[in-house]
């Protein structure tokens, strides 16, 4: 072979080469993950779901492209970030809220929408039942309203004098009003009165704690919205502050210092819902996919904060305990 044919035959090859590698980033399947919370907390409060992808084969960059989409606390930017997701032409939008799903869902009738562990999908209308989701939305449910009403149980045996209680709640989020439904049919049941304070942003709770000390609150619980949650250390200091034995709906609360949290054990739900993006992008249609309950629940205890409020936790309690913090 002469030399100038050998090297067309190597600039050739290059192209090619250069070609085939430019259509193998194109098919790598694309996931978009449109979540409430900052970045940098991302990946430890959703550590199940990005585990499971890795144990079903999908790493980041190699054989899936993972874009992780935050509004940062600012739900109004839902529908930019949902259409932004269409942009980049993701395979698959992952949602954590029942907003974000609902802005996906708006602006997409044909992307598959896994949800990781929303509250009621068929009661804000998400789906048309959880055995047959139709539409493109599937995923795993926490059942929030039925916890509310169990933690509210948990709180009075922690602390049997309890007759008042501040409920922090983020109204807006469709999922808050029906645990308030919940806590007052539950409240009512058991003589207590709730003191319940709309949260809008994180400068909101100050007040919100003022005004259940202002009508003798005992005890506090928070519905199951992520603004609990990504503000979590906030509320643990103003409850410490104002001397007030909380129940909340994740462990990550009781983690950084919450005296207690009840909730489905949410590493498992997010390592299931990476199963669901798998079956999607093997081919499974959602309306084919009946979302998920939880079966499992954990209470957890910090005893050091008990400790630290003066409360003796019933024995029972710890007995029942899945984990005490000491």
């Amino acid at each position: 072979m002469r030399r100038r044919d050998f090297i067309a035959l190597l600039a050739g090859a290059a192209t090619g080469w250069a070609q085939l590698a430019r259509g193998q980033a194109k098919a790598l399947p694309r996931v978009c993950l449109l979540t409430f919370d900052p970045q940098t907390m991302v990946a430890t409060r959703f550590s199940g779901f990005f585990e499971g992808l890795r144990d079903l084969g999908y790493i980041d960059g190699r054989t899936i492209a993972i874009d992780v989409l935050s509004v940062d606390g600012q739900a109004e930017r839902y529908p930019a970030l949902a259409t932004e997701c269409l942009r980049r032409k993701a395979d698959v939008i992952v949602v954590t809220t029942t907003p974000g799903a609902q802005a996906a869902k708006n602006v997409t009738t044909a992307t598959p929408i896994v949800l990781i562990g929303l509250g009621d999908p068929v009661g804000t209308g998400l789906v048309d039942s959880l055995a047959r989701p139709s539409g493109n939305v599937t995923g795993l449910s926490q059942m929030a309203p039925e916890l509310a009403a169990k933690r509210l149980a948990l709180l009075r045996e922690m602390a049997p004098q309890i007759s008042r209680v501040l409920v922090l709640t983020y109204l807006a989020d469709p999922i808050a009003p029906p645990q308030i439904r919940q806590l007052e049919a539950a409240a009512k049941g058991m003589g207590i009165q709730l003191l319940v304070q709309n949260i809008r942003t994180a400068e909101d709770l100050p007040a919100a704690f003022d005004a259940g000390t202002k009508g003798k609150a005992q005890g506090l619980v928070t519905t199951g919205e992520s603004i609990f949650v990504v503000n979590r250390q906030r509320v643990v200091e103003l409850a410490a502050r104002h001397k007030l034995p909380a129940v909340y709906p994740l462990r990550l609360v009781a983690d950084a210092g919450g005296l207690m949290s009840y909730d489905s054990v949410r590493p498992d739900l997010h390592r299931r819902a990476a199963t669901y993006v798998d079956k999607i992008l093997k081919g499974a249609k959602p309306a084919a996919l009946p979302i998920e309950q939880p079966t499992k629940f954990e209470l957890v205890i910090n005893l050091k904060t008990a400790k630290a409020m003066g409360l003796t936790v019933p024995p029972q309690m710890l007995a029942r305990a899945d984990e005490v913090i000491e």
